[in-house]
């Protein structure tokens, strides 16, 4: 079949392929799937099998099945699999990844993103990194690819202030599916808070979805919240271990600008106990951690100044990221350190009696209603003048450029 002329049937017209160099045959490997496979992904035509008195049996594979082992090979040469239905993308994938098409960087990337585009978060809906930072920093081109992600946890991977991850999570393919973000522990500081949200605040575009933010473990300040008020269907914060303390005035602030009250248990969205890879490509980031363990076998290249900068390059992000922020102990600071859960609760008036009495007052200056001993007269003045949670309007002051703003639109 590699050395007979292809003709491929392209909008009612025959015509000759003979600038596509096909894939070459590749001896069996073994390799883990996630499933069992309904065919025996080699290259010969045929399946061998032993009857009960011990026999050699073979059956020819169906024509179906012959058809994507070759397409699976050949998958970079694929333009687009949109219109596919799920049941062949998702058997196109088992064949790709026992192919281990995804660990070859050279098509991955382009394989990756060819799936998602078709199929969206049924390839990868959930992705965990939770302090993996030698897989996010090894395979970030790839992982730019799952666009369609809708929890992404980062916790712990050392990303800093200004990491490229951050301008892929405002992007406009991803930031309109994410919902759910973990970015604690990464030693993000205010001015990269205010960054990763100024393309929110300024052009009106970015994490428009987003529902739970996780926050903690970074030297943020109060401050910090106002970069947040840009994301109007926040849900849920988690700031535990950061600079700000609990107090009346803390909560005061994170009503006033987020309109969410303070939680005096812990959150269970918050625990991590329920973030996990889901996804057809769960078990593709799994081998990428494996082979990531194994030393590669060095490749002939010319000796020339482009690959001494490339690596020479790599060596000094490599060497960045191992002298970074120090990884937070799962069992150590963070079970004695104070939860500061923040949530938006659609009920307040209801839920007076069940706060303690810091929380509570916050709350009777947005909503007079829940102050049980004022008259129905004082309440019904008030409730023409204070709104609870604040409206869209506060939120609308909130885009009106700062200089610090300005200076950092000036810096792309």
């Amino acid at each position: 079949m590699d050395s007979s002329t292809i003709y491929v049937r392209e909008r009612g017209s025959l015509r000759r392929v003979s600038d596509i160099i096909l894939a070459q045959p590749k001896p069996p490997t073994s390799s883990s799937c996630r499933r069992t496979n309904p065919f025996v992904l080699k290259k010969e035509h045929f399946i061998f099998t032993y009857n009960e008195e011990g026999s050699l049996r073979y059956t020819t594979k169906s024509l179906f099945d012959i058809t994507l082992l070759f397409v699976a090979d050949n998958i970079q040469h694929v333009d687009s699999l949109v219109g596919f239905p799920e049941q062949i993308g998702d058997r196109l994938f088992v064949a790709a990844e026992e192919n281990r098409v995804f660990l070859n960087p050279d098509i991955s990337q382009k394989a990756l993103k060819l799936f998602s585009d078709a199929y969206g978060d049924l390839v990868l809906g959930s992705l965990c990194l939770r302090n993996r930072f030698p897989l996010l920093h090894e395979r970030i081109t790839e992982i730019k690819a799952f666009h369609s992600l809708k929890s992404l946890d980062l916790f712990g991977c050392r990303l800093g202030d200004d990491h490229e991850l951050f301008g892929h999570l405002t992007s406009m393919s991803l930031a309109s599916s994410l919902t759910q973000l973990f970015i604690g522990g990464n030693h993000l500081s205010d001015a990269g808070l205010q960054r990763l949200t100024a393309p929110i605040r300024m052009m009106q575009k970015g994490l428009d979805s987003l529902e739970l933010l996780d926050v903690s473990c970074n030297p943020l300040s109060e401050m910090a919240l106002r970069y947040l008020t840009c994301l109007p269907k926040l849900v849920k914060l988690d700031a535990s271990g950061t600079n700000m303390k609990l107090g009346t005035g803390l909560k005061t602030t994170v009503w006033n600008l987020l309109g969410l009250i303070h939680s005096e248990k812990p959150l269970n969205t918050f625990d991590h106990s329920g973030c996990k890879t889901e996804g057809w490509a769960e078990q593709v980031v799994n081998q990428w951690e494996t082979s990531g363990c194994q030393m590669p076998k060095p490749k002939k290249t010319e000796e020339s100044r482009a690959s001494a900068l490339r690596f020479f390059g790599r060596q000094k992000v490599v060497r960045e990221v191992l002298n970074a922020a120090p990884l937070i102990s799962e069992n150590g600071k963070q079970t004695n350190m104070e939860k500061l859960h923040f949530y938006k609760s659609t009920g307040n008036n209801h839920l007076c009696g069940k706060m303690d009495p810091s929380t509570t007052k916050c709350l009777q200056v947005r909503n007079p209603t829940c102050n049980v001993r004022k008259t129905k007269q004082e309440s019904s003045k008030c409730d023409g003048s204070h709104q609870s949670p604040p409206t869209k309007t506060k939120r609308s002051s909130s885009l009106v450029l700062t200089a610090e703003d300005t200076e950092l639109l000036n810096s792309y």
